[in-house]
């Protein structure tokens, strides 16, 4: 197998004929999903997604990939498909196309929808072209097939991409439920159809490449929702993505059947909802569906909610009902459903999540104590059975932390793709298919933008260090006046604590050896402010560290008169 090796640098020119792959999120990381395809200098992305930050990433809103590496060749851009709807393929657009609008977006009926109804609140207007699945279409040099797979999400496609370097195959996001709700299967005859024209390069979806066996189907979570609804006395609060459009079926369908109503709540669950209601893919039975305000008029065991929040999301729905800082209160006898996964890194914020609301008086149904969740990954079992078919000559897992790229390697490498033909990247890692051969040729930028508030990549990591220390440690500010003739101390040293836990009475110990240090500076000619600031700064920082083994933040501020 190759491996990414930190020592790589810039890749070379791509050789004539040759077809290059970039990955620029997804691969090291669960979201974040893009990968630039470039052919005779022209450049073709499938997805764009987000990465929601974690717990050490305090104050960001979202994480985007590193366009870098493409800023400067937007005109090369011949499209962008998007293989569906979820944030960590669509997510990022918005922030791709403030930077060229035009550039054309290649999707299905959802999935554009979706990303359309995104794009004005950006006051975008984008080009836009809806493909099927068996829908073929040239994007510049690239002949590009779509396929359709299984997902969590409707109108979820793979993408075959067909250039003179050979046949590369995208899967996106896919499994193979035998059952689905929507009777959209994978469609395996068409990847058997291009295994015999002879696929040079399959990407592959590794999210569950560690799970053994099969997915079971969507619709065996029916059962359990029935029986969690006959049991619920009260009200019902469900917690879903806003965009898993199958999950909210079942709960609709539930609802209806135990005669209860349902109220969106947020606004990209109102949002999305609507969107797929309009468009066909959410039956909603007439009368089913109520505005949230009206609530209130109902008694509560007639009463479905239907929220964001499923990960632990701080300003999402549930959170904010967890730390009664939302408008619906919980009470005793509340049924909370987390119809979903827990992404990986967020494990802590989802059990703070459900400890909230268990404090509350709520009974909560999740993964780990019923079965509300089936993933929309194709498992190992999948995984073998979706390679024996595909018999790919070269193979590059994508999308899944390293452990699920191992692990989806060793599942090409046991159905006999030669190990020397697959590769294991990471974000940033470039891959050459040449001569029908895929080598990693060298790395470029791809580390994380952060998205904080309406600023797009200001927020450093440094910054975030500062931001961690802060909330962690707290902070000390000290305020000195200096005579810029003698150096000496002529007001303060005023010190204050902020988040430390230290009180400021205890600072008239440290005062006498800031004096001191300034006293030394001054005879030693040192009487630039910002010189004085930095010794300020270690004295006042050693004697805490000292002190208190703490770390906070020290802030000075020396003043000359």
């Amino acid at each position: 197998m190759s491996h990414p090796h930190p020592e790589l640098g810039a890749p070379p020119k791509l050789a004539k004929g040759g077809l290059r792959v970039t990955p620029l999120g997804g691969l090291g990381e669960i979201g974040r999903n893009m990968t630039v395809f470039e052919y005779d200098g022209r450049l073709l992305i499938v997805d764009c997604g987000v990465l929601f930050p974690e717990e050490e990433q305090p104050g960001i809103d979202l994480i985007l990939p590193d366009f870098t590496t493409i800023r400067d060749r937007l005109d090369d851009i011949d499209g962008i498909v998007l293989t569906h709807g979820h944030e960590d393929h669509i997510g990022g657009v918005p922030f791709l196309l403030r930077l060229k609008p035009d550039i054309p977006l290649i999707g299905s009926k959802l999935t554009l929808a979706l990303i359309e109804a995104k794009l004005q609140e950006h006051r975008i207007r984008p080009y836009t072209l809806e493909v099927t699945e068996g829908h073929r279409e040239r994007i510049g040099p690239f002949d590009c097939e779509f396929i359709a797979v299984n997902h969590s999400i409707p109108d979820a496609l793979a993408v075959a991409i067909r250039t003179p370097a050979g046949l590369a195959v995208h899967t996106g996001d896919f499994k193979m439920d035998q059952l689905p709700l929507d009777r959209r299967l994978t469609d395996l005859h068409a990847f058997a159809r291009l295994s015999e024209e002879g696929i040079d390069l399959l990407l592959s979806d590794s999210t569950n490449a560690e799970v053994p066996g099969f997915v079971p189907p969507e619709r065996d979570i029916s059962n359990v929702l029935r029986t969690v609804f006959a049991n619920a006395q009260k009200r019902i609060i469900v917690a879903s993505f806003a965009s898993h459009v199958h999950r909210i079926q079942q709960i609709l369908d539930a609802a209806h059947e135990y005669g209860r109503r349902v109220a969106f709540v947020g606004r990209s669950m109102v949002r999305n909802m609507g969107i797929a209601r309009d468009l066909g893919y959410l039956r909603v039975p007439a009368g089913l569906v109520v505005d949230v305000k009206t609530l209130d008029d109902l008694p509560d065991h007639e009463v479905v909610l239907v929220c964001t929040g499923s990960q632990g999301e701080p300003m999402a729905a549930l959170s904010r009902m967890a730390n009664r800082d939302h408008q619906i209160r919980i009470v005793q006898g509340d049924t909370v459903i987390l119809a979903s996964s827990l992404i990986p890194g967020n494990e802590n914020a989802v059990y703070r999540v459900i400890n909230g609301l268990t404090r509350w008086g709520a009974n909560v149904v999740h993964k780990g104590n019923a079965k509300v969740h089936v993933s929309g990954h194709a498992s190992a079992g999948e995984l073998l059975y979706f390679y024996n078919i595909c018999k790919p000559r070269n193979l590059m897992p994508v999308h899944g932390e390293w452990r699920h790229l191992r692990a989806n390697a060793e599942l090409g490498a046991l159905t006999g793709v030669p190990k020397d033909h697959i590769v294991i990247a990471e974000d940033g890692v470039v891959v050459d298919l040449v001569d029908g051969k895929a080598r990693i040729v060298g790395k470029v930028q791809a580390g994380y933008v952060y998205v904080d508030g309406l600023s797009v990549g200001d927020v450093t990591e440094p910054a975030l260090k500062d931001r961690r220390i802060l909330g962690e440690e707290g902070i000390i500010s000290v305020f000195l006046v200096v005579d810029s003739t003698t150096g000496k101390v002529v007001g303060g040293p005023n010190i204050h604590a902020r988040g430390s836990g230290i009180d400021d009475a205890v600072f008239a110990a440290v005062t006498p050896k800031i004096e001191e240090a300034v006293a030394r500076a001054a005879s030693d000619g040192v009487a630039e402010p910002h010189q004085l600031q930095q010794l300020v700064r270690r004295t006042v920082g050693k004697w805490v560290s000292d002190t208190y083994r703490r770390r906070p933040m020290i802030l000075p501020v020396v003043v000359e008169v």
